[in-house]
């Protein structure tokens, strides 16, 4: 049975992670951590059957009780307990987004004596779209990535676009294949073209009532392509995220999104 804890335990994302663990035959939620609601039962806060007291940090936490830690909460604090993951030997599953390569260069030295896996996106959809995307780059002339969020994230564009532009690009650039010149002399509004990876146009849409979504556009002679992913509920994050719960132990040093689990 896998000891899992949980930070960010109080938030949108935190609590449906809490709830799928506990829900989990194979897996067991022993610890919570979040400082907003420190000392509060987190069967009271994330509606679960395990009454444990939240911790306000993740040093407070004992590390002989704890297998694997599950992140999402925001870019300093996800440093901050990757770090101690690290120095504690505890594997980690994080979908926090926004580390530079800085960030991945460390982790990737620290995490010896266990693992950790970073996504930018647990849906198992837009693993699929970003795959798609790589395959059709070759043969297109124009592409734009477009992601929509709810309002209250933080970080433009995603990391799950940032993703998937890179791997666009270098797919473009393994076929020995070029973009068309952007047209684009002009900009009315400064940002109207949104921002550049190589040259793959990227754009990120905040608003209310959205929880995650991505199009990728593709255009070449008289045709477009359009490839779309839709996550209308947070639960669409929850099978990636038990896949990487459950695999982690078998991933040595520190893994990038989920393909590897999902195409190995």
């Amino acid at each position: 049975m896998m000891r899992v804890a949980v930070t960010g335990a109080a938030g949108r994302m935190g609590g449906e992670v809490c709830r799928s663990i506990d829900a989990a035959a194979d897996l067991t939620l022993v610890a919570g951590v979040d400082p907003s609601v420190e000392g509060e039962s987190l069967a009271h806060i994330a509606n679960v059957s395990s009454d444990v007291t939240i911790a306000g940090s993740i040093d407070q936490l004992d590390p002989a009780s704890v297998d694997v830690v599950i992140d999402f909460t925001h870019l300093a604090v996800s440093r901050t307990v990757l770090d101690w993951c690290a120095a504690a030997g505890i594997h980690t599953v994080v979908g926090t987004t926004g580390f530079d390569s800085t960030d991945i260069e460390r982790f990737r030295l620290e995490f010896t004596d266990s693992n950790a896996i970073i996504a930018p996106n647990f849906a198992i959809g837009a693993v699929m779209m970003m795959r798609m995307a790589e395959l059709a780059a070759p043969f297109f002339e124009t592409a734009e990535v477009i992601e929509f969020h709810h309002n209250a994230k933080r970080d433009a564009p995603s990391g799950t676009a940032m993703m998937t532009a890179q791997r666009i690009q270098a797919a473009k650039e393994a076929s020995d294949s070029e973009w068309d010149v952007d047209p684009t002399e002009h900009e009315v509004v400064a940002g109207a073209r949104g921002g550049k990876v190589g040259g793959v146009g990227v754009h990120g849409v905040r608003m209310h009532g959205m929880v995650a979504h991505q199009e990728v556009i593709f255009g070449t002679t008289g045709e477009t392509l359009t490839i779309r992913h839709d996550s209308i509920h947070r639960d669409s994050f929850m099978p990636g995220v038990l896949l990487a719960v459950r695999h982690v132990a078998e991933r040595p040093g520190l893994t990038i999104g989920l393909d590897d689990l999902l195409f190995d």
